[in-house]
């Protein structure tokens, strides 16, 4: 079994050198309260006007280690105005890459095409592996909002156990928005969480979240799958569509000569990139969370591999949040309190 050839293109060899996160010495970085000049940053002209609803402000807002800072809010719909969604699960064994999209297992990217569906059982050496009818080899897929919710859960109901989870955007409530309220400053963690947050990573230019890694051990535990698109992708109820990896169909725009594009910023308001330079290659001096400083961008971080199930590791910067309501306070010290996400 093998990754798409486009994906492929983004996963070059190159295996990152992490060093311990330092807490000085960010370019561009403070350790108190933000700016209050009131300018929104210049991030804000990459994102796809399309995605973004309303115009982004600046508000008052509480980052996760507990400083009161200003922070710009972004508001977006359920999905990407200028992204294709999907494929996700193929219907029948026999149906190719083309209408499927791709599983991440063990730092490795594989089409979720029919083959893959029809060996998992070999795959993952467990005999009752098994998503489809024998005789027709047609694949069992959730096709409702009730089937979605009901198989997109860690206490997976018991009818769509060994099921193809997909979920489509209409099912996410109508009029729903999330909205982003990231630091117009970072400002250093004291301490780095090992996990990010139940905000994820960040926001995409293309008005997609970047979110935590998907919960692989519970989603297998029921002998289901749930494919992301070919962009990294899928869709859930709360949040809409939203990426675990980062490949190379992303929006994006110039860095430095020579260095990786640009792709989102993160929710402690440093710059996300894409993981490879314009050689192939990627940076060997970062840290633990991905990131390191460079001249003419400052510190920022590199998202990892596609396979690996996690577009940053951790964030080094106090972070904001992403809320549902764009009229409320962010208070990201009191989601700090309450943990990372369940790995349901």
């Amino acid at each position: 079994m093998r990754s798409k050839t486009a994906v492929q293109i983004a996963l070059l060899s190159g295996a990152a050198s992490l060093v311990g996160c330092t807490q000085g010495g960010k370019t561009g970085e403070q350790s108190g309260a933000a700016s209050s000049g009131g300018e929104l940053p210049e991030y804000i002209a990459s994102f796809d006007q399309e995605s973004v609803i309303g115009s982004p402000t600046i508000v008052d807002c509480t980052l996760s280690g507990g400083e009161e800072s200003q922070c710009v809010s972004i508001t977006v719909g359920p999905a990407p105005a200028n992204q294709k969604i999907g494929p996700f699960c193929p219907r029948n064994i026999a149906d190719g890459p083309e209408k499927s999209g791709i599983w991440l297992e063990s730092g490795e990217v594989y089409d979720a095409d029919g083959p893959f569906i029809e060996r998992l059982a070999e795959f993952y050496d467990d005999a009752d592996f098994t998503l489809h009818d024998i005789s027709t080899g047609n694949i069992r897929v959730t096709d409702s909002k009730i089937a979605c919710e009901a198989a997109a859960r860690p206490d997976v109901a018991e009818e769509y156990r060994n099921y193809c989870v997909e979920c489509e955007v209409s099912y996410v409530e109508e009029g729903a928005t999330q909205t982003y309220v990231i630091p117009l400053t970072p400002v250093n963690a004291e301490s780095v969480s090992p996990r990010v947050s139940r905000s994820g990573v960040g926001l995409a230019f293309s008005g997609a979240r970047f979110d935590a890694p998907a919960p692989t051990d519970a989603i297998l535990a029921a002998h289901t799958l749930a494919p992301f698109d070919d962009c990294g992708g899928h869709v859930n109820t709360a949040v809409g569509y939203h990426l675990h990896a980062a490949t190379d169909c992303l929006l994006t725009k110039d860095s430095v000569e020579g260095h990786a594009p640009k792709i989102g910023i993160a929710l402690d308001g440093y710059p996300l990139l894409a993981r490879l330079n314009l050689d192939g290659k990627e940076p060997e001096d970062l840290d633990m969370c991905r990131g390191h400083d460079l001249e003419g961008i400052g510190y920022h971080y590199h998202v990892d591999e596609p396979g690996s199930n996690a577009i940053l590791p951790c964030h080094t910067g106090q972070t904001g949040c992403a809320i549902s309501d764009p009229d409320a306070k962010c208070d990201a010290s009191a989601d700090a309190q309450r943990g990372p996400p369940p790995r349901g």
